[in-house]
């Protein structure tokens, strides 16, 4: 019979019911992991000493497997093996990942299986140099490296290597249960991400909104409130769909933005436009808003917001039907640039807080672009000598 391995974030159990069962858990009043197991009927625990995760499942597997006596938690098991690029992985996987939004853990789970695959399991991380970092940018651009097999932009490869760092730094500034840092350093601290030249960052025009807002409401009406409400307050489709109605002020005319869904983790209030008001109050009629539901309700549970899946179909049948050609780039975000653009006028600190931009160098450099108008719009405006 296989042996049955059960995990859980409070608890790790390895081994048989009956035979070798053993489980982890960690002691309410130190932290420290406890180890249990059964022996001539009579439950037995002992501590580990020590609160590593990762170590402890090791330990618990390795007691049910034969290979460790009681003795596991003391001077014989006291010297931890160096640290890996495989172990850090599963260590940052196990306390950090799991903090982030789905999105992020999947791209989490991702990169960390691709760079294991490239430098390996048992690569110790402060050997890590620029030669390995040149290496895999020349290999990911060339597409040898990565899950698609194809080549990739300078953009793909920047994430990357972000995460890679922030998993670096992490270990630096971390340390073990006796003090110790994870990692002295980060040995690739300074070295220079590739960065997109001319990256694609589409602006919808002012005619492209009014034909995608003439079609909106044919097939969906949320997709209408969506459009609208992405417009009016230059915020991400991702923090629209999870919009709730006590979010909602309507005698403030106000509309809450809360901190778990913004990517900047930024909890703002903006005041909302009329257009803005007018589809919140078609999307309470057709929805039937009450109490803490959501705004764009999803057709399958009501309880729950519009998936993602959702309104990217939208985006696209919106498009087909206002007779757009497709663009790459141009989709919800595009929506944001515009916000930014026609709003070049405003103080960068006033159009950061409507935003919820934290920095007015993001908006400098991703959002906002001046066209051919207001270029020469300026230079007529200049100032003269009369002569």
């Amino acid at each position: 019979m296989m042996a049955r391995t059960k995990r859980s974030r409070r608890s790790y159990g390895a081994g048989e019911w009956g035979r070798n069962r053993v489980r982890i858990f960690p002691d309410p009043k130190t932290g420290n992991f406890q180890i249990e197991w059964r022996e001539n009927g009579r439950r037995l625990t002992r501590s580990l000493g020590h609160r590593d995760w990762v170590r402890a499942k090791r330990q618990a597997d390795e007691f049910a497997a034969g290979f460790a006596g009681p003795e596991i938690g003391g001077k014989k098991d006291a010297e931890a093996g160096p640290l890996t690029l495989g172990r850090l992985f599963e260590i940052y996987g196990e306390e950090v990942t799991p903090t982030k939004g789905r999105k992020s853990w999947q791209r989490d789970r991702g990169a960390m299986a691709m760079f294991l695959d490239f430098f390996g399991r048992d690569r110790r991380p402060e050997t890590l140099s620029q030669r390995d970092w040149d290496r895999f940018i020349r290999e990911r651009r060339a597409g040898t490296v990565g899950p698609s097999g194809k080549p990739v932009g300078n953009r793909m490869i920047e994430w990357d290597l972000t995460f890679l760092m922030a998993v670096l730094n992490w270990a630096a500034r971390s340390r073990d249960e006796q003090g110790r840092l994870l990692l002295d350093r980060n040995p690739l601290k300074g070295l220079r991400k590739p960065v997109e030249k001319n990256p694609n960052r589409v602006v919808l025009t002012e005619e492209e909104y009014q034909a995608l807002l003439r079609v909106s409401r044919q097939f969906d009406w949320r997709c209408h409130v969506a459009l609208v409400l992405a417009h009016e307050t230059g915020h991400r489709i991702g923090a629209i769909r999870k919009l709730r109605w006590p979010d909602i002020d309507f005698e403030d005319k106000t509309i809450r933005w809360r901190a778990e869904h913004e990517k900047t983790g930024y909890e703002h209030v903006t005041p909302l436009t009329a257009e803005a008001l007018a589809v919140l109050e078609e999307a309470r009629r057709m929805s039937r808003g009450t109490g803490n539901a959501p705004v764009l309700p999803s057709p399958m549970d009501v309880t729950r917001g519009i998936g993602r899946v959702s309104t990217h179909k939208w985006w696209t049948k919106a498009q087909t039907l206002a007779g757009l050609e497709p663009k790459r780039g141009r989709g919800w975000h595009s929506l944001r640039r515009k916000f930014a653009t026609d709003l070049m006028d405003l103080p960068l600190k006033v159009l950061c807080e409507l935003g919820g931009w934290k920095s007015p160098q993001t908006v400098l450099r991703c959002y906002q672009q001046a066209d051919a108008g207001q270029l020469r719009t300026a230079l007529e405006s200049r100032p003269r000598a009369r002569t």
